[in-house]
């Protein structure tokens, strides 16, 4: 399964607007960071390595909106550090989505049930919960026990008020097949999650654990078992089918960062939310300034071992949007999912 019915069709209206007007670069979902402190010290994440001065920086509702604006993206991921430490988060959601912007809040869900009162459902509207394995293996990546159990009883009270509940796993080198099977059969079967994201980890060079990001081969690899067997049609997989197939090894594609940009505090963030070689004030000025030929595997160093859904999923949406047989076969299998 891919996105719902309703965001498939928005979406592809959306690009069909691009391919008249003929823009060649233009964003497909802003990565919004209102806040970089957070509440735990995941080992894959760098983003609390900020100053502390950094980390008391709250994004006004005004520049975060304004931003998404000016971009033009149909849909939002508001990540951080974690969001619901922003004291307006739930004003920043609600005038998103009364611009009809789907909006994805991402959050290890500590707060989220002390939250939920702040935010009305809506279909425009989800959670994004993080989850990188079952119990012992998630605490273990965020460095803290209980978060496991917290996020699933969040994640069953959310789904209970009526939210949205999507979440989102990252996989790493100590992952097998296996241990992918079991949390999103977890998520899929037990839970019920609406929706799933999955990653390989990506080297983030401020992370404190550098030892245990995939390689691309393994990645593939990985991947390949682990949708054996009928699984990948299964689960809800909030991806494109193109993109599944890139994580497998079916196919392969060059990086389109540019359709998955980052705004942050420092504002647009070149050349994606990975990788920082500086920031600008516009999205305008991020595309029309970035040298974007020089990024992506066999281009930059960095990009080696990439295989991330803010560089290749952009591209594989692109190319579904360009073949026939493709967005036909996306076609299938959103409604046989939906």
């Amino acid at each position: 399964m891919a996105m719902p019915l309703r965001q498939s069709v928005r979406v592809g209206t959306y690009l069909f607007e691009q391919k008249l007007r003929k823009r060649d670069k233009f964003p497909l979902i802003v990565e919004l960071e209102p806040l970089y402190a957070c509440n735990l010290a995941c080992e894959g994440c760098g983003k609390i390595q900020h100053p502390a001065g950094v980390l008391k920086q709250r994004m006004p509702v005004a520049q975060a909106v304004g931003a998404v604006l000016e971009s033009g993206a149909p849909m939002v991921s508001i990540a951080g550090g974690e969001p619901l430490m922003h004291p307006q988060i739930d004003e920043i959601v609600r005038q998103l989505v009364a611009r009809r912007k789907y909006v994805f809040l991402c959050t290890n869900a500590m707060l989220l049930r002390k939250k939920l009162d702040k935010f009305t459902p809506s279909p425009y509207f989800a959670f994004a919960v993080h989850i990188d394995g079952l119990r012992e293996r998630h605490d273990e990546s965020v460095a803290k026990e209980g978060v496991f159990d917290e996020a699933v009883a969040a994640i069953k009270e959310a789904k209970r008020r009526g939210f949205r509940v999507t979440t989102n796993s990252t996989f790493f080198n100590t992952d097998t097949p296996q241990t992918v099977i079991e949390v999103l059969n977890f998520l899929n079967d037990d839970l019920q999650v609406d929706e799933m994201m999955i990653s390989p980890a990506y080297a983030y060079e401020k992370a404190p654990d550098q030892e245990h990001f995939l390689g691309v081969e393994q990645t593939r690899e990985l991947f390949r078992k682990a949708f054996a067997g009928g699984n990948r049609r299964r689960w809800r997989l909030n991806h494109s089918p193109l993109f599944l197939d890139f994580l497998e090894g079916k196919a392969d594609f060059p990086c389109t960062a540019w359709a998955i940009p980052n705004y942050s505090l420092f504002g647009w963030q070149r050349p994606c939310y990975l990788m920082s070689d500086g920031y600008v004030p516009t999205y305008r000025e991020l595309v029309e300034e970035t040298d974007w030929d020089k990024y992506g595997r066999g281009k930059d160093p960095r990009c080696a071992n990439c295989m991330a859904h803010c560089g290749y999923e952009p591209t594989a949406v692109l190319a579904t949007m360009g073949s026939l047989k493709e967005s036909l076969r996306a076609v299938r299998e959103t409604v046989s999912g939906s």
